[in-house]
């Protein structure tokens, strides 16, 4: 009789839990997550995934802080583990990894989606805090069309 195979995560990078010991981050986990969110002022998380699947986690983990010094607003930092970053991404509209999330005072304020350069993210992290706080965006889920399913030929307007 074969053993279940049992699989565990991995185990989190040393860049990350350095993020964490020294760079003021918030180790998040699925009941912590949503007060995090909702409390007073700015707020950036962190999706991350396993860097053996996507190894520019690894490098946001050390740009992360120098982002939140370049910018004028004080951002809390709160950083969403693979699981619990996988099982939130259609909550706060992420498609990409890793990814930064911003929001204020609970209202989401924009993303920004895999590695950048140095420039890219201040100037995007500026231009998205400068944002007025709106309601999360409407979980998409990408449906395919009957036509393009079967093959149909026919064309859209």
């Amino acid at each position: 009789m074969a053993s279940p195979v049992i699989s565990t995560p991995p185990a989190e990078p040393p860049l990350v839990t350095r993020l964490v010991r020294e760079g003021g981050a918030a180790r998040l986990d699925d009941a912590s997550v949503d007060s995090f969110v909702a409390q007073a002022g700015a707020t950036v998380l962190f999706f991350t995934e396993d860097p053996m699947r996507v190894k520019e986690t690894l490098d946001l983990a050390v740009i992360l802080p120098e982002i939140a010094k370049a910018v004028p607003e004080r951002l809390r930092m709160g950083v969403l583990p693979p699981p619990l970053a996988n099982a939130r991404a259609a909550q706060f509209n992420v498609r990409r990894w890793p990814a930064l999330v911003f929001l204020r005072d609970g209202g989401w304020l924009g993303n920004i989606e895999g590695l950048r350069d140095w420039a890219e993210y201040v100037s995007i992290a500026g231009e998205i805090l400068a944002n007025e706080a709106r309601p999360m965006p409407a979980r998409v889920i990408p449906v395919a069309s009957a036509e393009a399913r079967c093959g149909g030929g026919g064309s859209n307007p």
